[in-house]
């Protein structure tokens, strides 16, 4: 959302401080109305439709209290900030457990002070809008339920059931089975209204990881030049997903534990006690019971954050979904490049479900995507061909194969299509037309690289 679009209400009994407050804002470029009492101001909501308002906290006819609490019954999404003078903090606090996002003191000591308390707003809304947005796409674009689940139909009705609550959940699974894609999911389900908010904890430096969990205050650090919201601010009446939990440092374990226990946390360097109603979902492809063992992880946090534990198996335990998940790859793979592929053939199904699949889904859709570009275009079905970095004599301790090139880096297109041709005229024992046949491909045509690449058939 852009400042143009975002519109503000002031709503004060001091016509100098809506006057100087719409002046600071309007220069800012927002849309601002001003209003001189509660009543007032319910009038022009009707019709100006206000992202926020900013309301004095002791008004005649009607008080700030009595404002917020109308307005969030009528129009829950508006959000409010609050302005008190210094004798009545303890009023404002009460103000924020009616709803009020924030606070500010009168009078304000600079303008800085306002803009700052409006960005994070405007921040906030937009994060909420984007995931508004994202949730259409679940429903309309992204994989179906039955292509997500595949092959692990009982963590679907465990999700159904949970989902709804407020329980913890702690998502458990080798890297790459979509615990990420499942947290959305969960969110998407639930009854939270406000944004779901990512963090990976193994990607953020130690001395980060606070800061952007609890936000920080300005000049709490070197290099804080303003006050920032942390991920549990952005994610009020949403969904916070902490990706990798195991990797948390120790220092920030122990105030994810009070947020746990008691809902509560200050910023780096601040004094106010914040509260969240943020639900949590962690997951972890790591032992939790191991890393407790060896000191790198409370056990209390553990419990609290198992609440709800949801174990994904790993591709390689779910023969069906290699076909489900890769069919809807392949089809949508082949959409993005400019392929008709349709559908795996039975044969090029059954290289795939021989395969271990370490990397899960992850790796398996990079392996589609491969096999989808070696293809030829006017092919509509995929085969084994295509998959001829699949290597059968390459022996894995789980199951016999392995997949060659991926991790070594990129090759020459020319590398990998010679690969290709050497592989399938193995398999058909050097017939040229079923070699043709199978990489989609002209007789001519396979004649011709087999000229170039100089092929010979191996004794």
């Amino acid at each position: 959302m852009e400042k143009k679009d975002f519109r503000i209400l002031v709503v004060d009994d001091e016509k100098s401080l809506v006057l100087l407050a719409s002046r600071i804002l309007k220069k800012e470029g927002y849309k601002v109305r001003g209003a001189y009492s509660g009543p007032e101001a319910l009038a022009i909501i009707k019709n100006f439709a206000p992202n926020l308002i900013i309301s004095d906290l002791k008004m005649p006819e009607m008080s700030g209290i009595d404002l917020l609490k109308r307005v969030k019954t009528d129009e829950p999404d508006i959000d409010v900030i609050i302005l008190t003078a210094y004798a009545s903090v303890e009023n404002a606090v009460e103000a924020m457990k009616c709803g009020a996002l924030d606070y500010l003191i009168k009078p304000l000591k600079n303008p800085d002070e306002l803009r700052l308390a409006v960005e994070k707003v405007l921040e906030r809304q937009t994060l909420i809008r984007s995931n508004t947005l994202w949730q259409h796409r679940l429903t309309d674009g992204l994989p179906p339920t039955n292509v997500i689940f595949a092959g692990m139909e009982n963590v679907w009705q465990q999700i159904q059931r949970v989902a709804a609550t407020e329980a913890t959940i702690l998502l458990h699974g080798e890297s790459g089975t979509g615990k990420s894609l499942i947290a959305k999911v969960i969110h998407q389900l639930s009854d939270k209204k406000g944004a779901f908010v990512e963090l990976n904890c193994a990607a953020m430096p130690e001395t980060l990881i606070e800061s952007e969990l609890f936000g920080h205050e300005k000049g709490a650090f070197t290099g804080a030049i303003k006050t920032k919201q942390g991920k549990f601010e952005l994610a009020q009446d949403g969904t916070i997903f902490l990706d990798e939990i195991g990797e948390m440092p120790l220092s920030a374990q122990a105030k994810l534990l009070r947020i746990l226990q008691e809902k509560a946390f200050e910023r780096v360097g601040g004094t106010i006690t914040l509260t969240t109603n943020a639900r949590i979902v962690a997951a972890t492809n790591q032992d939790l019971q191991e890393r407790i063992k060896g000191k790198t992880f409370r056990e209390d946090l553990f419990y609290r954050l198992s609440v709800f534990p949801i174990e994904l198996p790993p591709l390689r335990k779910r023969d069906e979904a290699v076909e489900e998940v890769g069919n809807y790859l392949l089809k949508a793979i082949g959409t993005r490049v400019g392929k008709r592929m349709q559908k795996i053939s039975p044969e090029a199904l059954e290289l795939l479900k021989s395969y271990h699949w370490p990397g899960n889904i992850r790796e398996l859709y990079n392996a589609i995507e491969r096999a989808v570009i070696l293809a030829n275009e006017r092919q509509e079905q995929l085969q084994p061909g295509d998959l001829s970095f699949i290597d059968t004599a390459a022996p894995d301790t789980h199951a016999g194969y392995s997949i060659r090139g991926i991790s070594a880096g990129p090759r020459k297109l020319e590398e990998i299509e010679r690969e290709a041709i050497e592989k399938t005229l193995e398999i058909t024992h050097g017939h040229r037309k079923k070699t043709a046949d199978i990489l989609g491909i002209s007789l001519r045509t396979l004649q011709y690289k087999i000229k170039k690449y100089g092929y010979k058939k191996r004794t």
